[in-house]
């Protein structure tokens, strides 16, 4: 019985990929969403660049109650009830962002992890069960995350400052 424990805990641990661009590299799926849907003058764009990574970047403006910029990757429902974390392999610009999933894209909410990047490639582990509610940047009175599913991913910067951003994504897994 242990000999079949052991053949079969690496089948069970396996890695699920959600996004490697060195894989998939194309922009399709990847919506920018900014703080004009609110009348703000955010501005933030997404593209592949020649070393096959994911480039989110902008600039973020606080004028007319503006404050935001994200990029969302929508994909078919994956289970997640044989994984702990996410890892994201990223290189940021110093900057804090925000990790968002959502189980189900019709969820008026997200579940949130907030992240400072630290301008080299780095490996940001993020525990499924610590991501915590949110709506309209208001933690909400739920449970955090919980396992089952999830359709959609976000990066979001939203640091309360006027500035510019550029965030290179590689991979983004569950494990």
């Amino acid at each position: 019985m242990k000999l079949l424990f052991l053949i079969l805990m690496p089948i069970a641990m396996k890695a699920q990929i959600i996004i490697d661009f060195k894989q998939s590299a194309t922009p399709e799926n990847w919506v920018v969403v900014d703080d004009v849907v609110m009348g703000g003058e955010s501005s933030g764009k997404f593209n592949i660049n020649e070393e096959k990574q994911g480039v989110f970047e902008g600039k973020v403006s606080l004028e007319n109650n503006g404050g935001f910029s994200s990029v969302r990757y929508q994909f078919p429902s994956i289970n997640t009830s044989s994984y702990s974390k996410v890892i994201l392999k990223i290189k940021g610009d110093q900057k804090k962002y925000q990790f968002r999933i959502k189980s189900s894209t019709q969820d008026y909410f997200s579940y949130i992890s907030i992240f400072e990047t630290n301008g080299t490639w780095e490996k940001i582990e993020i525990p499924l069960n610590q991501m915590y509610p949110a709506f309209r940047g208001r933690k909400l009175d739920q449970d955090n995350f919980s396992g089952g599913g999830i359709e959609q991913i976000t990066f979001l910067i939203a640091n309360k400052n006027a500035e510019d951003f550029k965030l290179l994504i590689e991979s983004v897994t569950l494990e």
